[in-house]
């Protein structure tokens, strides 16, 4: 075991995939002599070189564009999105070609490709670094959408998602990435890729979270137990497919159901899983399937972010109206 931060196991999961796969290559601004602007691909340029650890323009359509025909010619690139809403320049790329590619051939190419994104607030930033695109991938078939909680898991998801042989979408939640956890470096995963974690039991009612929010629901949990109630948090880990056995399999003992992230409510992933778990599980649920997320607004300035995030306090309210009903 060896303690490390969520950034420090991406790290490790990039130099393992490097020292493993000569097909392997790394892309994106700044990762190379910088080491990205959270210090993830840091050092790594220096013991694999620049044609392993590749420098690229603020350009990140041409990121994609040329990492996607990278893969078609059998290589495994690795594209760091510098922040969240940089994505949308590469959206064209990513949604036309590379989720497309697979399909468009009948099964004979296919793109392993990896794009990971820093995501979501919680580090007194402003708009276009501190956003939730997640709902416009999970809604693109031909895409793989991920995203860990955990050191443990940011290690081994992007090992999995870098041998994976379509394109995954590899979103990490900004936030986390000092959090300290020991890490297995030699282990091999508990779940698969796209399982579902109950990473606390409880009696009362089901959590749904993923990315930064787990570590709230979790908070929250702990709130409630001193209270009298007994939570239980699903960490949802894949967003694209998603593990709906697990959820249905939790709500079904739980009867409850609270679905949380901070992207907007409003046509959000939550509201994916309240729809297919009311479809599921309708006459186990003894209330209304609630959310709790971002409120539907641009990300407000820094300031303000505490107060457009979901808190423990405000999961805590919805588990209470849950409860209520």
């Amino acid at each position: 075991m060896t303690t490390t931060t969520f950034a420090g196991a991406l790290n490790a999961a990039m130099r393992r995939a490097l020292e493993d796969d000569p097909k392997v290559v790394l892309m994106g601004e700044d990762i190379g002599g910088l080491g990205g602007v959270f210090r993830v691909t840091d050092t790594l340029q220096k013991d694999f070189g620049q044609h392993r650890v590749i420098d690229t323009p603020l350009a990140e359509s041409g990121i994609v564009g040329t990492a996607f025909g990278m893969a078609l010619r059998g290589y495994r690139p690795v594209c760091e999105i510098q922040f969240d809403g940089f994505v949308y320049p590469a959206f064209d790329q990513i949604v036309s070609q590379v989720a497309k590619i697979y399909y468009r051939t009948a099964g004979k190419v296919s793109a392993p490709l990896t794009i990971r994104i820093p995501f979501g607030g919680g580090i007194g930033s402003v708009e276009h670094h501190s956003e939730s695109p997640e709902a416009y991938f999970t809604h693109t078939a031909g895409l793989r959408v991920v995203s860990p909680s955990t050191p443990a898991d940011a290690y081994h998801m992007l090992r999995q998602a870098i041998a994976a042989p379509d394109p995954v979408i590899f979103f990490e939640p900004k936030r986390r990435y000092w959090d300290k956890a020991d890490v297995d470096f030699d282990a091999d995963p508990d779940l698969p890729l796209h399982t579902a974690r109950i990473c606390r039991p409880g009696a009362d009612i089901t959590v749904v979270a993923y990315g930064g929010t787990v570590a709230t629901a979790l908070s929250a949990a702990d709130i409630a137990a001193g209270e009298g109630r007994s939570v239980e948090v699903v960490d949802l880990r894949s967003l694209a497919p998603l593990d709906i056995d697990t959820i249905a399999e939790s709500v079904r003992r739980t009867g409850h159901l609270v679905i949380t992230h901070e992207a907007p409510v409003f046509g959000g992933l939550g509201a994916e899983i309240a729809a297919r778990v009311t479809e599921r599980c309708f006459y186990h649920l003894e209330a209304p399937v609630q959310r709790v997320g971002g409120y539907d607004i641009p990300y407000p300035p820094a300031k303000l972010e505490k107060h457009h995030l979901p808190d423990p306090d405000r999961i805590l309210d919805a588990v209470d109206r849950s409860l209520a009903a």
